[in-house]
């Protein structure tokens, strides 16, 4: 059975993500980095066993065929953006995701500098946000996240590819976004106004009854059911990010592992499109989306016995020039 990279962990007091680019020329590089992620990994991980440290790869949809030939995860695609009629879930560039995560920011980091060493120029990075846990995980605005969270096997089923992708069993998607939230605005609600938001109580973690629950709250249009009414779980490992000043950006990075993007997609479309249509996410008001990726996580099998590259691309013979008939260089048809 193939050995999934270490998702799921205890909730870690720290975490970094950075999101790259592959530039143009680099494929060579990154797959030689893709080998070395297990050994890379297990080498800082084991000189601190209790801290929980996992560093976790995934790959985007069109970085995979510049990387590999042959099959590729049948629900792998780019990041769907989202226009609503007020805000917007903008799709940006990510060709790999680096999730590193521990219960000290210095093992992050120290594996960070490995990945990002071996990857060298390769790679451009487009986005890197260093997280915290706040209080008792609680996000910036004050609530608890990651409530609903499944556990045990239920997780594992969650993130899980099956047997409807056996080439891909045991990998996983996931979708990132990071998010800036307008403190000045959000701090301006009262308790009542900011529980009206989220759909949930503030001080003790309480969700509200359906009949109560403002059908615009975060968590009433967070819901995606299957067609049997069944509510389908994602893993959310999100983590409060920024700095004390004010001076640059603060807010949540969000990212959710799942066995499928139609999930997290679903959410998203009823977030920023509005359940039904307007009636969009409250909590939108005050935090905007200012990035979107969507990759899949393989498993540790895979970097351990990475498929071919793709053929290399044989230089174009130039076209041979004929010239007209009547003897003109024939500019005016050439495109």
């Amino acid at each position: 059975m193939p050995v999934p990279q270490t998702i799921l962990t205890r909730k870690t007091k720290t975490a970094i993500f950075v999101v790259l680019v592959i530039n143009e020329g680099g494929e060579a590089q990154v797959r030689d980095f893709l080998g070395q992620v297990p050994s890379l990994t297990n080498a800082v991980s084991s000189r601190a066993p209790d801290m929980a440290l996992a560093g976790i790869v995934s790959i985007g949809s069109q970085a995979w065929d510049r990387l590999f030939d042959g099959p590729r995860p049948q629900s792998l695609r780019p990041f769907v953006a989202y226009e609503g009629e007020v805000h917007t879930a903008p799709a940006t560039p990510g060709d790999l995701l680096l999730h590193i995560k521990a219960d000290q920011l210095d093992l992050c980091y120290e594996l960070g500098r490995k990945f990002t060493a071996a990857l060298g120029d390769a790679v451009t990075v487009v986005d890197e946000v260093h997280g915290f846990r706040y209080f008792d995980l609680r996000d910036l605005i004050g609530f608890v996240d990651g409530t609903e969270n499944p556990v045990g096997q239920a997780a594992i089923d969650a993130i899980t590819v099956g047997d409807e992708d056996p080439d891909f069993a045991g990998g996983s998607y996931v979708a990132i976004q990071r998010y800036v939230t307008d403190f000045t605005a959000w701090t301006a609600l009262s308790t009542e106004e900011q529980e009206a938001a989220i759909g949930r109580t503030k001080l003790d973690n309480v969700e509200m009854a359906d009949d109560v629950k403002p059908t615009n709250s975060h968590i009433a249009l967070n819901v995606v059911e299957d067609e049997n009414g069944e509510e389908i779980d994602i893993v959310r490992d999100n983590m409060p990010y920024g700095d004390v000043s004010g001076a640059g950006e603060s807010g949540t990075f969000y990212i959710a592992y799942s066995a499928g993007p139609d999930v997290t997609e679903e959410m998203l479309r009823k977030m920023f499109i509005g359940d039904p249509p307007g009636n969009y996410d409250r909590l939108l008001d005050f935090t905007t989306a200012v990035s979107g990726s969507q990759f899949f996580t393989p498993t540790i099998d895979f970097f351990d016995d990475l498929p071919p590259a793709p053929p290399a691309e044989e230089p174009a013979e130039p076209a041979a020039r004929v010239r007209p008939a009547d003897g003109s260089l024939g500019i005016g048809s050439l495109r």
